[in-house]
């Protein structure tokens, strides 16, 4: 194995270690604190991220050991529920860049005042993400953000209101990802190894457990999915993704 790896395999540990110092520091709490009132109110939690921040509201949202009460908000449901027709921009930069997309991409969900929304943006710069954390919080709903600290303070928004992330959510969880994401320099100006995606899985996870546990311990039972892939996992989730409905499995409901 090159050394690089090696080293690579040293920056992501580094980074776990410092979110489990956070974790037990408290510095989770208020976000769990924010997913367990939602889910003891029978709300929703709705998780967003565009690029590779998508992968964090993919691991919030709809996999086995996760919870059922769960919307992945996407911004391809621009196209496929909102009538968007220019499919060249799914996946482009300046999408996720355009704040006049999050108050399109809200009003095509059924969201509720008992709902919350989680963000992750590494960079916490980009108008939707920005202008989808303002939305939410105009309507009522808590705002959870991921983000890599180091980087966002020191990029300028492309938000009209001029504001970051971090600056406008109600909780802000650390990526603890570098400036630049990347982590190994490889030739002068040039650099792999980044470890953006990876803690924000870390993080999913622990969110997930932590609220969980906490859920237990109270005496609720937490509303988890099974594996669709064994024995009862499909009975199990459908009971309860159809008490939901709509609210998280919108292209089966379109209006």
């Amino acid at each position: 194995m090159h050394e690089l790896a090696t080293s690579f395999s040293e920056e992501v540990t580094k980074r776990l270690r410092a979110l489990d110092e956070d974790a037990a520091a408290g510095r989770f709490d208020d976000a769990v604190t924010i997913m367990v009132e939602t889910f003891a109110r029978d709300g929703v939690l709705h998780a967003f991220g565009t690029g590779h921040s998508e992968a964090f509201a993919m691991e919030i949202a709809g996999r086995a050991g996760g919870f059922i009460p769960t919307h992945h908000m996407t911004q391809k449901d621009l196209f496929f529920l909102g009538g968007r027709t220019s499919v060249s921009e799914i996946g482009g930069a300046e999408l996720e860049r355009d704040d006049s997309t999050a108050d399109q991409l809200y009003e095509l969900y059924e969201i509720h005042p008992t709902d919350a929304l989680i963000i992750a943006s590494n960079s916490g710069a980009n108008g939707s993400t920005i202008g989808l954390a303002l939305r939410a919080q105009a309507e009522g709903l808590p705002v959870i953000a991921v983000t890599s600290l180091d980087h966002s303070s020191r990029v300028t928004s492309k938000h009209r209101s001029g504001k970051r992330l971090f600056e406008v959510a109600d909780v802000v969880i650390d990526n603890h990802a570098p400036y630049g994401d990347a982590t190994l320099e490889i030739t002068e100006g040039l650099k792999v190894g980044p470890v953006s995606s990876l803690t924000a899985a870390y993080i999913a996870q622990l969110l997930t457990i932590e609220t969980a546990a906490r859920l237990q311990a109270s005496g609720t039972l937490p509303p988890m999915f099974i594996s669709a892939n064994i024995p009862g996992g499909d009975e199990h989730n459908n009971v309860l993704q159809d008490r939901f409905g709509a609210r998280i499995r919108p292209h089966l409901y379109q209006r």
